[in-house]
């Protein structure tokens, strides 16, 4: 059961190249945990900032707990993350450069059953730079295409 759910943000592969990446912890209420092990959970439009020297990340969507009652928790409130003073102190200095974000990639359930998420320093890409991801993706397709043509 454990480790089994990953939930992953395609278009910022997309839109973003990331340069460096780093596993944060959330702060979660007893029915979002619940949540995200049932899968109810998206990353679309997801974006970390900072308050103070404090890292949140806002857009996380988590829906609510079905069995939740009075105490469900708000599917889209700003939630804490986790990380080493030095890595909030390096990304701190790096998200102050112009064009650079901190956005979320993938979140999942580590093997101790705690929820863990993988965020990036990303810069934005041009159209251009799109255009070749589409490139190298439909290249890679055709060539596991032809490999299982061929193994046939």
């Amino acid at each position: 059961m454990k480790g089994n759910i990953v939930i992953k943000n395609k278009r910022a592969e997309f839109d973003y190249e990331f340069l460096e990446k780093y596993t944060a912890g959330i702060v979660l209420f007893g029915t979002e945990i619940k949540s995200i092990r049932a899968g109810k959970a998206s990353l679309v439009d997801s974006y970390c900032y900072f308050i103070g020297e404090e890292l949140y990340i806002r857009g996380l969507h988590i829906s609510e707990y079905w069995w939740g009652n009075l105490n469900n928790h708000d599917p889209k409130r700003e939630r804490k993350l986790l990380l080493t003073r030095k890595e909030l102190n390096k990304l701190h200095k790096k998200i102050k450069e112009k064009g650079l974000t901190i956005i979320a990639t993938k979140l999942y359930i580590a093997e101790n059953g705690y929820a863990k998420l993988v965020v990036g320093l990303a810069r934005g890409k041009k159209s251009y730079d799109k255009r070749e991801s589409i490139k190298e993706k439909d290249i890679k397709r055709d060539l596991k295409r032809a490999e299982r043509n061929f193994n046939r």
